[in-house]
């Protein structure tokens, strides 16, 4: 059997990987022993599964693959950030990055080549939609990491890799239904085994499926805010004129998982003369009253052809101000790896659709 007529099992939920193997002879109970050879050990060959005997791994090697992305880029920054570009077997490429701290290391993980969005302070914007991720090309990007950090058989204590940020190429929630499985695979305790309250979503605001997100997944929230009108926001949000602040912000409200110990966090990208003024901030100390909520304020991350330039230090430091004696936490989020264009805001692969494609919004 060619690798092309072979069936791809990451990505699968245990049920589905029932069914596929029973299909080929193997017994239900092998679904717990390939899934955690997977998911809990990184195994990248059939061979390597030890607690299967050879025959049932033959016949495994025969009707299967354990696939990885390919990477295409691996490059470090000087301050530890690194950010692979991968390729999928179509050819199309997204970013995956991932951001040491001293006591947690994040990676920021993709949904979408390109984006459905064209938000216009953000690199990934100016690239179309080409397609959505499927579950195992999200999986793909967490496994990467893991094999890059070579962090698959060490103590949970010891592991760089602890958190997942959908923050990515992509709206998630333009992506749900392929995101929520890959993220309860993620979440399950005998694989990758990242419990929800180390993942966080973000969206630009996608209102009807936030409530969805917090009922099925729990994960914790981040809202791409970054203006404090509706007329401003239409403008560098465009989401916004399908969805506006009023209604996104009673959604966060409304979210199921948020709660003084998990708060939802609102990203907002500081922009030179366009949002940075004291009355901006005191008119976004107004609408968060009543949310459990942080401001992650994001020092603009300029890309070669941007609107826009980055507010002075001083100022970004006035806003906080403002926003922290209110009773907010409103930190200055540190610009990582800026240098392989791996800052927030800055991701862009070279996948193009081509001319006349119909962007595959199903992808499975």
């Amino acid at each position: 059997m060619t690798n092309h007529s072979k069936i791809h099992i990451i990505g699968l939920t245990r049920e589905e990987l029932t069914v596929e193997l029973q299909k080929v002879g193997l017994e239900a109970f092998r679904t717990k022993q390939v899934w955690q050879w997977m998911y809990g050990r990184g195994a990248t060959r059939f061979d390597q599964m030890s607690s299967i005997a050879k025959k049932q791994q033959q016949m495994l090697d025969e009707h299967f693959i354990i696939d990885r992305p390919k990477i295409d880029k691996d490059l470090l920054s000087f301050d530890g950030t690194r950010k692979w570009l991968l390729e999928f077997e179509d050819k199309n490429k997204v970013e995956t990055v991932f951001i040491p701290e001293e006591d947690r290391g994040a990676l920021c993980v993709s949904s979408q080549v390109g984006c459905t969005l064209t938000c216009t302070f953000c690199h990934t914007g100016t690239q179309p939609l080409v397609r959505n991720l499927r579950a195992r090309d999200i999986i793909g990007q967490v496994m990467v990491a893991r094999d890059g950090l070579n962090e698959w058989n060490k103590k949970r204590e010891d592991c760089l890799f602890t958190n997942i940020v959908m923050m990515g190429m992509g709206e998630p929630l333009m992506n749900y239904d392929n995101v929520a499985k890959a993220l309860n695979i993620i979440m399950d305790g005998e694989g990758i085994s990242i419990s929800k309250r180390k993942i966080t979503l973000s969206t630009s605001g996608v209102v009807p499926l936030i409530e969805r997100c917090g009922n099925e997944l729990g994960v914790n929230l981040a809202v791409s805010l970054h203006a404090t009108n509706d007329a401003l926001r239409d403008e560098i949000v465009p989401i916004n004129k399908k969805y506006p602040i009023k209604e996104l912000l009673q959604a966060c409200r409304d979210y199921p998982a948020a709660n003084n110990a998990r708060r939802i966090t609102f990203e907002y990208v500081m922009l030179k003369g366009v949002n940075d003024s004291d009355a901006d901030a005191r008119e976004l100390v107004r609408l968060l009253k009543g949310i459990h909520a942080k401001v992650n304020l994001i020092p603009f991350n300029p890309w070669k052809g941007a609107p826009y330039e980055c507010s002075s230090r001083n100022r970004i430091n006035a806003f906080a101000d403002i926003v922290n004696a209110a009773g907010y936490s409103a930190p200055v989020r540190a610009t990582r790896g800026q240098d392989i264009y791996a800052a927030c805001g800055q991701l862009k692969s070279d996948s193009e659709r081509a001319k006349g494609q119909r962007v595959d919004l199903k992808a499975q």
